[in-house]
C-alpha cells in the first residue's frame, strides 16, 4: 500500500526528494560516461546539409556522407553540462530552466497559501464517488492535448496537481504521473494533428499537413484503451479509501478561496486555450511553453493575492519554491550534455549512417519496424520532435521510397518513435522535471512504466504492420 504520509507531503508543495535526486544524477552520469566512451570508439562523420527557406538545417542525401576527424577533449566532456548553455539550441534549454523555476515558485506559494488543499478538497468532494470516471476523463484530456496540439512540456505545471489529486482520491504518486505526463506523451506520439512531429515531417516529405489522419485516429483510440487499462490496474492494486474529510464534504467553504480558485482556473484555462489554438495559428507554436509559464505565473499570483495572501508572503514562498526546485537544473544540464557531447564528437551522423545501411537486405515489414527503431534510438539523444524531423526525414523518405513503403506510414513510424520514449528516457528534460517536482524516483517510475512501454511497443508495431498490409 502507498505511504500515506508521503502522499500528504506531496499535496503540500514541491520538494525534490534526496533519493530521487541522487538516483537520477547517478543514472545520467553513467550515461554521460557511456557517451564519452562511444566518442572514443565511433569515428566522426557528417552528412552534407542544406538550409531550407525557414532557415532550418537538414540533411542533403544527394551530398552524401563522409568521415571526418571526430572525438572530444576530456576537459570539454567534463564541462559539457555548462558548455551546453552556449551551444546551438541553448535557448530552448534556458527556456526549460526558467519554466522549471516558475513552476517551483508558484506551486510552493499555492501550497503555503492553502490554495492547493482547498482546490483538492472541492474536486474530491465533487468526484470522489466516481473517481475512476474522472481518471478516464483526465487521461483522455492529456492525451488529446498531446495529440492535437503537441503539448508535452506545457502540461508539466498540471502534473503536481494531478499527483496531489491522485493522493486525495486514494491512489499513489506514480498513478498521478501516469494520468498526466504519460498520457500526454502517448497522445504526442499518436500525433493526430501534432504540429511538431507529424506536421513538420509531412511538410518535409511534401505531403499535405495532417493528411492520412484515419490511422493516427485509430492509433489514438487503441493506445488510449491500453493506457486506461494499465493505469486503472495499478490504481486498483494500490488504492485506499478516498480522503474521508473531503469525501464527506466537511471542509469549510471560503468565499475568498472560491474567488481565488475561479481566477486561477480562468487564467490557466485561457493559457490552455491559447495552446490549443496554436494548432491552427502556427505563429504561436514556438511560444507555447512561454505562454503556459506566463499564464501559470499570472494565475498563481492573482489567485493568491485575491484569496488573502500578502505580497510579502507571496514573494517569500515563491523564493522558497525556486530554491527547493533548483537542484533539478543540474539534472537537466547533465541530460542535455549527452547530445552536446555526441554533436561535438561528430558521431551522431555516423550512428545514423550505419543504421540506414543496415536496412539494405530487410523485407518491407522489417524496414518499417526498423524506421521505428531508428527513431526510438535517436530520441534518446535528441528529444525535440521537430529537430529530429529535420535530421531523420531526409533519410527516412528515400529509404521508404526504395522499399515501396508509403511515406504516410513512415511518418507514423517516426511519430511513434519520437513520442512514447519521451516518458521513459532519462535524457528527456520534461520527464526529469515532472519526476523531480512530484518526488517520484526515476527507478520507481522505470519499474512501473517499462511494462507499459513494452505492451505499447507491441501494439504500435502491430499498427504499423497493419498499415503496411492495407496499403496505408
Amino acid at each position: 500500500m502507498a505511504d500515506i504520509s508521503k502522499e500528504k507531503k506531496e499535496a503540500q508543495g514541491i520538494n525534490i526528494g534526496a533519493r530521487s535526486f541522487i538516483m537520477a544524477i547517478g543514472i545520467i552520469f553513467l550515461l554521460m560516461v557511456f557517451t564519452y566512451i562511444l566518442t572514443l570508439v565511433i569515428p566522426g562523420g557528417e552528412y552534407a546539409r542544406i538550409t531550407d527557406e525557414a532557415g532550418h538545417s537538414m540533411i542533403d542525401t544527394e551530398g552524401g556522407f563522409h568521415y571526418v576527424e571526430g572525438g572530444i577533449p576530456f576537459w570539454k566532456w567534463l564541462l559539457s553540462p555548462f558548455l551546453v548553455l552556449g551551444a546551438d539550441g541553448s535557448g530552448t534549454i534556458i527556456a526549460v530552466l526558467i519554466f522549471l523555476l516558475v513552476i517551483g515558485g508558484v506551486f510552493n506559494a499555492l501550497a503555503a497559501g492553502g490554495m492547493m488543499n482547498y482546490m483538492l478538497g472541492r474536486i474530491v468532494d465533487r468526484f470522489g464517488g466516481v473517481r475512476y470516471r474522472l481518471m478516464a476523463v483526465l487521461i483522455f484530456f492529456f492525451m488529446a492535448m498531446g495529440s492535437l496540439v503537441g503539448s508535452f512540456e506545457e502540461v508539466i505545471p498540471m502534473a503536481p496537481i494531478v499527483v496531489a489529486l491522485a493522493a486525495a482520491l486514494g491512489w499513489d504518486s506514480v498513478t498521478g504521473v501516469a494520468m498526466s505526463l504519460l498520457a500526454a506523451g502517448c497522445g504526442f506520439a499518436a500525433g493526430i494533428a501534432n504540429p511538431f512531429t507529424v506536421g513538420v515531417a509531412q511538410g518535409l516529405a511534401g505531403l499535405p499537413m495532417f493528411s492520412g489522419m484515419w490511422l493516427r485516429v485509430l492509433s489514438f483510440v487503441l493506445i488510449y484503451a491500453l493506457l486506461l487499462w494499465f493505469v486503472r490496474s495499478r490504481a486498483r492494486r494500490t488504492e485506499r479509501p478516498v480522503d474521508e474529510t473531503a469525501a464527506a464534504g466537511e471542509y469549510a467553504r471560503d468565499p475568498k478561496m472560491d474567488r481565488g480558485l475561479k481566477v486561477f482556473a480562468a487564467l490557466l484555462g485561457t493559457g490552455i486555450l491559447i495552446v490549443i489554438s496554436s494548432g491552427f495559428i502556427t505563429a504561436l507554436q514556438d511560444y507555447t511553453m512561454i505562454i503556459v509559464a506566463l499564464m501559470f505565473l499570472a494565475a498563481g499570483i492573482s489567485s493568491l493575492l485575491i484569496s488573502g495572501m500578502s505580497a510579502k508572503d507571496l514573494g517569500k514562498y515563491f523564493l522558497k519554491g525556486i530554491i527547493a526546485i533548483s537542484p533539478s537544473i543540474i539534472m537537466i544540464l547533465m541530460a542535455a550534455s549527452i547530445k552536446y557531447t555526441m554533436t561535438e564528437a561528430k558521431i551522431l551522423d555516423t550512428i545514423l549512417h550505419s543504421a540506414a545501411e543496415m536496412a539494405g537486405g530487410m523485407p518491407k515489414a522489417g524496414v518499417i519496424l526498423f524506421i521505428y527503431a531508428i527513431c526510438l534510438v535517436m530520441n534518446f539523444f535528441i528529444s525535440s520532435g521537430s529537430a529530429k524531423a529535420f535530421l531523420l526525414i531526409p533519410i527516412i523518405a528515400p529509404l521508404a521510397q526504395l522499399f515501396g513503403i508509403n511515406m504516410q506510414l513512415a511518418i507514423v513510424a517516426f511519430a511513434f518513435g519520437d513520442g512514447f520514449s519521451n516518458v521513459i528516457y532519462p535524457t528527456n528534460a520534461g520527464l526529469l522535471i515532472t519526476l523531480g517536482i512530484t518526488d517520484v524516483s526515476y527507478g520507481e517510475w522505470f519499474r512501473y512504466s517499462w511494462k507499459f512501454q513494452l505492451l505499447n511497443l507491441l501494439l504500435t508495431s502491430g499498427i504499423l504492420l497493419f498499415g503496411l498490409a492495407v496499403g496505408y
